[in-house]
């Protein structure tokens, strides 16, 4: 809310009240641009720890 500008990445485009105003995560009205990416990569990042030398 407190940015000028506000771009949304979505998968799907539907019609207004195909969603449950749950699963809203940001009201329509902040947003200025919408991307369309019906493919997305969804990359899963993982931690990993290796052990140092000697302990």
């Amino acid at each position: 809310m407190a940015g000028k500008i506000c771009i949304v990445e979505v998968e799907e485009v539907v019609e207004t009240g195909d969603m449950v105003p749950d699963e809203v995560h940001l009201p329509g009205i902040y947003v200025h641009r919408i991307v369309h990416n019906p493919h997305p990569e969804k990359r899963i990042e993982k931690r990993t720890i290796t052990e140092k030398a000697g302990a």
